[in-house]
């Protein structure tokens, strides 16, 4: 096992390289992402799979899929020193990530300026993300008090998108509002523990967490795109 220390412990130096290579493994997760979801988009069978799933109450089937995959990705990530686990832990997030992804993707891409859509979607959700990210490596305050509020937020939001599939009501434009705020407040809690949290060798999982927060970004603003065709 390699050795490792606390970020906190280290020069500035080390520091400035534990962020490059964080904020690089972020990118090569989005690059492994649009390859992974191109994939799945071009295979009709996975595909129709994935569009079977949002049909009525089926898609609880999938969201309790994709929530059992991404946390033992996370745990397997983030609680081992082990760099295998953790980028094996990264690339199963990043498969599960493009596969709920694909009834959402595949409506963009089939729609009259979907392409123009999408791209504008990408552009602000990674606008929004440099700019917190920015906020917090810069004033390097501390967002760990706001994991209470998170949680409980996520355990409203998940009552909600429960609730809307048992009982087919349409969460509407300020659900994805709200989900946007609360993915905001995420990148900010993720970059905080990339600044005081992670130890040395943890550039994986901390890219993990700052993956899973963008990715959620992105989700609410194109669905918020996607409401006003």
């Amino acid at each position: 096992m390699e050795n490792f220390i606390e970020l906190t412990n280290t020069s500035e130096q080390e520091r400035i390289a534990f962020y490059k290579q964080t904020y690089a493994h972020v990118a090569y997760g989005v690059l492994a992402f649009i390859l992974i979801e191109y994939f799945f988009l071009t295979v009709p069978a996975i595909t129709n799979f994935a569009l079977s799933l949002t049909e009525g109450r089926m898609w609880l089937l999938m969201l309790g899929g994709f929530m059992f995959v991404t946390s033992y990705a996370e745990r397997m990530a983030i609680k081992s020193h082990d760099r295998n686990k953790q980028y094996l832990g990264y690339f199963l997030y990043i498969v599960a990530e493009a596969f709920i992804f694909i009834p959402l993707l595949y409506v963009a891409t089939r729609m009259e300026g979907g392409q123009v859509i999408l791209k504008q979607a990408a552009i602000l959700t990674v606008s929004l993300f440099a700019g917190l990210s920015a906020v917090v490596l810069f004033t390097k305050k501390d967002f760990s008090f706001m994991r209470r509020f998170l949680t409980i937020g996520f355990v409203i939001a998940l009552g909600l998108i429960v609730a809307g599939l048992l009982f087919g009501f349409n969460l509407g434009l300020w659900f994805s509002v709200g989900m946007i705020i609360l993915a905001a407040g995420t990148i900010l809690y993720q970059t905080s523990n990339l600044v005081h949290k992670y130890s040395s060798d943890q550039y994986v999982a901390a890219a993990l967490g700052l993956f899973a927060s963008l990715m959620l970004l992105f989700w609410y603003i194109l669905r918020i795109f996607l409401s006003r065709k």
